[in-house]
Order: C-alpha cells, then structure tokens, then sequence
C-alpha cells in the first residue's frame, strides 16, 4: 500500500426519515431523499459541493428503484 498526502475523512452524515407503507413520503423517490440527505450533509460540513470526491451511502430495499439505486 502506497502512502499518499491526500487523506481519506469523513466530513458528515446525514439520513432520511423513515416512511410508512403508503404514507406522507410514498411519493418522494428514494433517490430524491437521498439527495436530499447528501446535500444536507455536504451543507453541515461547511463544503463546496465539487471538493467532495465520493459518497457511501446505503439503502435498504426501496420500493420502486431497483436494488440499488446509487448505481
């Protein structure tokens, strides 16, 4: 493994809320939330949005995107 100057961290978290079946948010898609949650995050941090290189997130079988909808 190489040792490089440019450090890995991590900044922020930020979640969604959790929806019922058929409830107030059954007409927000997953991505939008999720969206959302990045955007919130990136703001907490006090960041530029182009001075973040990559996000992790998870997402547990949402309903009507496919498997995996970050792909």
């Amino acid at each position: 493994m190489s040792d490089t100057n440019d450090p890995i961290v991590i900044v922020g978290q930020a979640r969604t809320p959790i929806g019922g079946l058929v409830g107030d948010l059954s007409g927000v898609s997953a991505t939008a939330l999720g969206s959302t949650a990045i955007s919130a995050a990136v703001s907490r941090a006090g960041l530029e949005a182009d001075a973040v290189d990559e996000v992790i997130m998870g997402c547990v079988l949402p309903a009507g995107v496919g498997q995996a909808p970050a792909r």
